[in-house]
This record gives C-alpha cells, sequence and structure tokens, in this order.
C-alpha cells in the first residue's frame, strides 16, 4: 500500500506511463481514497497537458523515418558516415521539439519540489485543507472563541491530546488574532485537528495530528528554541510544519515573509519574539 511520501516519488513515472501495473494499481487506489493526493495529482497532470498543448505536435515525416533506419542499419561506409553526419542535426533538433514540453515540465517541477524532498504530505495536506476552508468547501464543524471548548471537542474525536493555549486570555494583553472554530480533517486513513483563527482579515490554519501519523519533512529547515521547523511555500501560502511533545503541527498563512507571525496564535506575541525571529529569513 502506498502513502502520501510513495504518490510524490512516483508522479513523474506515472505521468509518462512508466508505471508497472501492480504499482501504477497501488499508485491509483492511494489517489482514489487520499483527496490530498488526487488534487497534488491533477494539478501537476493539468499543467503537463497545459505545456503539451502550448504547441503545435510535430510528427516526423516517413522519409525522415526511413533515412534515420539505413543510418542504423545500413554498412558502416565512408558515404554513409557522411550521409550519418549530414542528417544528426537535423534529427537532434526533431528530437529537441518533441522532448522539449517534458523536458520543461521537469524542470518546472524541480523548482516547485525542490531536490530536498519538497513539502511533506502532511504540509500538503494542511495547505489544500486550508484553501477548501477559504473556498466554504471545508466548514466548521464546531464555531468558538474558547481555546478550552475547542480542546473539549477534541477530545473523544481524535487518538492525542489536543490542547490549545490561551495566551491572549490569560495574560490580557490586546487580541491579536482571532479564534474561530476547528473541525476534523482525513489524513492518512484517521483523523487530524483542524483549528481555524484570523488576524485581521487574514485567515490561519492550525492542523495537527501524532508524531506517529506525520513527522515533517523537506522545505526550509530552520532551528528555534531546539525546535527543528520545516519551511515550504505551497499554492502562494506559507506552510510552517514541527513536531513537539508527540505530536506534528503544521501553521499555514497567506502572512509575509515566510509567514512566521502566525506563530502568535500558540505565543505570547512581543514576549516570545526570540522565538519567532529565528523565523525570519535572513
Amino acid at each position: 500500500m502506498m502513502n502520501c511520501d510513495d504518490i510524490r516519488e512516483r508522479l513523474a513515472l506515472y505521468l509518462d506511463n512508466e508505471l508497472q501495473e501492480d504499482d501504477r494499481a497501488a499508485f491509483e487506489a492511494h489517489t482514489q481514497s487520499c483527496e490530498s493526493c488526487a488534487s497534488f495529482v491533477e494539478n501537476e497532470l493539468a499543467f503537463l497537458n497545459a505545456i503539451r498543448g502550448s504547441g503545435p505536435v510535430h510528427t516526423a515525416p516517413e522519409t525522415l523515418k526511413t533515412k534515420v533506419a539505413d543510418i542504423v542499419n545500413g554498412p558502416a561506409e565512408p558515404a554513409r558516415e557522411r550521409f550519418a553526419l549530414k542528417w544528426i542535426l537535423p534529427i537532434a533538433a526533431g528530437l529537441l521539439v518533441l522532448l522539449a514540453p517534458v523536458v520543461m515540465w521537469r524542470v518546472m517541477r524541480q523548482s516547485t519540489h525542490p531536490a530536498n524532498g519538497g513539502p511533506s504530505g502532511f504540509a500538503l495536506m494542511a495547505a489544500e485543507s486550508h484553501l477548501r476552508h477559504m473556498r466554504g468547501q471545508l466548514p466548521l464543524e464546531m464555531e468558538t472563541t474558547s481555546p478550552q471548548a475547542i480542546s473539549a471537542w477534541f477530545g473523544n474525536k481524535v487518538d492525542f491530546n489536543v490542547k490549545l493555549p490561551s495566551y491572549q486570555e490569560s495574560s490580557g494583553q490586546e487580541k491579536i488574532y482571532t479564534l474561530e472554530g476547528a473541525r476534523l480533517v482525513g489524513y492518512q486513513n484517521d483523523y487530524a485537528a483542524y483549528v481555524s483563527y484570523r488576524m485581521g482579515d487574514r485567515p490561519i490554519s492550525l492542523v495537527i495530528t501524532s508524531e506517529t501519523v506525520a513527522k515533517p519533512s523537506g522545505g526550509e529547515e530552520i532551528a528555534s528554541r531546539g525546535l527543528r521547523f520545516h519551511f515550504n511555500s505551497i499554492d502562494g501560502l506559507k506552510v510552517i510544519t514541527w513536531s513537539d511533545r508527540g505530536l506534528t503541527y503544521a501553521l499555514v498563512s497567506d502572512l509575509d515573509e515566510r509567514g512566521q507571525q502566525s506563530c502568535i496564535v500558540c505565543h505570547q506575541g512581543t514576549k516570545d519574539q526570540d522565538f519567532i525571529e529565528p523565523l525570519k529569513p535572513h
């Protein structure tokens, strides 16, 4: 059975129709049950098809095919060698025209998903959940501004302990953000906790699961206060993932720089600047 990381590793082979029967069946079975991976594959396929359809399809004429066959199968006589050299350049040019869309797609894909592994499956799911909530496709199951009420609501719904901080309420500081509510989201054949915040008119999503289900990986790695954070930019969103005390978290926003200001939903604003500062780009 494939997981989300397997899907991303085999995506290029799948799109090029190079997966063997069993692997292809496992690939498609996973995407049918995983909405995040299905959306990821659909977007990559749409991008590849857009490149392929951006120019006319060039088909080699029969005369060229015949001459290539003569070069490959004919005797290695000096005249034929001269003939081969004469046709190497146009043949290479023809192949370049045919392969350019695929090469372009692979280059663009590498720039979107860097060589260090790109976004983890958990980060991609968190970004997709954020976008779906913003589009009204993922309504909250519980609407409240109380962190304690949300923590209690998750109590018998997930296999891990969700305890949201309430720094604004306990410190009496000016409210920089607003807690909106929560819901469950599917991940790895189980549920993750989804919490929605808003800072002014800017939405922030916090997604939580057990560290045994997801471990942060990929993207730019940043250390702060003994924790290792992974930063990714996904579909114009800033996604920060990390693990702490047995749980894995993802913060999603469209805030500036790395979106590090979204961290104040769990930290005390200006009192935790020494924690937030390392997350800023240098």
